[in-house]
């Protein structure tokens, strides 16, 4: 009899469905997690549907989850940073791309590059790595993270990839004290990144939006401003008055009217698509007469993601989250899709026996 179970598909179409089967053996080096709570992120939505295509085309099985919060179970025998019933998380990665590159910072950026936690390739076995959806995973220590006492464990499952991702390029170009800041969308990764910011001591915060009726979420979660990107006087207004803009949208977007935001030697970075941009959505005039820097960021690194951590703890910011059963997972999906979830749906692992 297999000895896990989780929730995958076997293709593209089909809906996440109770599956068996095997994790393999905790080596010398490894952490055996019971599960206790997984995030829900967009970006397993599209890995599950298989929508990215090329480098990050869906292998088969596909069982999502990379924001995993649970217990060690059982450590290998070089294991020096984790014990047994430690509260731990794993996020996006689960090994290095190549031996040659442990002790190398920013693991997400290596060639060849890291593996991820699902729709990777496991070192140890060569298959399909399998997610967080499940009850139990096998992973290297270095890729374990400690969970701050002060984290409850379903708020604390999202900062392991929607925190570290807005967390990290915030890190890499030095928001703080004085950076006016625009956080663009207010969804699962908007709704952190204004906390975060605010926390890093932001002079200015200000939501950039769409929906106008978002306004009282955003100042509630710290936001100074609220600015309406579908009226242009208003956006007019505010030109180049942004030192940093996130724009956390996951999917393609005009973004003329946010560069236009941005100050003088300020920078635009997108976290949230991973798509083409729309044909005609960038004017490099505007960008060129402000020398305006225009970027992506990609997840974060281990160190990263256990600073996040800390400093969520710290200053009590976490997810807004709603907790679900798992045989809810594929309507949240579907709710995902059909609108800006503010909230991150979050996976109570313990229904997965029942």
């Amino acid at each position: 009899m297999t000895k896990n179970i989780g929730w995958a598909t076997s293709d593209a179409k089909t809906p996440l469905a109770p599956y068996p089967f095997d994790r393999r053996e905790t080596g010398p080096e490894d952490v055996l997690i019971d599960i206790t709570h997984c995030g829900v992120c967009h970006s397993d939505v599209h890995q599950a549907r298989d929508e990215f295509g090329g480098a990050l085309a869906t292998q088969w099985p596909c069982m999502p989850g990379h924001e995993v919060v649970g217990t060690v179970a059982a450590v290998g025998e070089r294991v020096t940073t984790h014990a047994v019933g430690d509260r731990v998380g794993v996020g996006c990665l689960v090994f290095w791309g190549d031996e040659s590159q442990r002790g190398v910072a920013e693991e997400q950026y290596q060639v060849p590059p890291a593996v991820f936690t699902y729709n990777g390739n496991d070192p140890v076995t060569g298959e399909v790595t399998l997610g967080g959806y499940s009850d139990q995973i096998v992973v290297h220590e270095h890729f374990v993270l400690k969970i701050p006492a002060a984290l409850d464990s379903a708020a604390a499952a999202p900062l392991l990839c929607a925190g570290v991702t807005t967390w990290s390029p915030m890190e890499h170009w030095n928001v703080g004290p004085g950076s006016r800041v625009g956080v663009a969308g207010l969804g699962g990764l908007g709704h952190l990144a204004v906390q975060l910011a605010k926390a890093r001591g932001a002079e200015e915060v200000v939501v950039l939006t769409t929906t106008p009726a978002k306004r009282e979420q955003a100042l509630a979660l710290g936001a100074d401003d609220v600015l309406d990107m579908s009226d242009d006087d208003a956006v007019q207004a505010r030109s180049g008055s942004l030192d940093f803009v996130l724009s956390t949208i996951p999917t393609p977007f005009d973004m003329k009217p946010y560069v236009e935001l941005v100050a003088h030697d300020g920078a635009l970075v997108s976290v949230g698509m991973l798509e083409p941009t729309l044909p005609q959505a960038l004017d490099f005039g505007a960008v060129s007469q402000k020398r305006v820097t225009l970027a992506g960021s990609l997840i974060g690194s281990i160190a990263e993601t256990q600073q996040v951590l800390d400093f969520a703890a710290e200053h009590g910011i976490s997810a807004e989250t709603r907790v679900i059963p798992i045989d809810r997972v594929n309507e949240a999906f579907d709710e995902v899709v059909a609108k800006d979830v503010r909230f991150r749906y979050v996976i109570d692992s313990s229904t997965l026996r029942s």
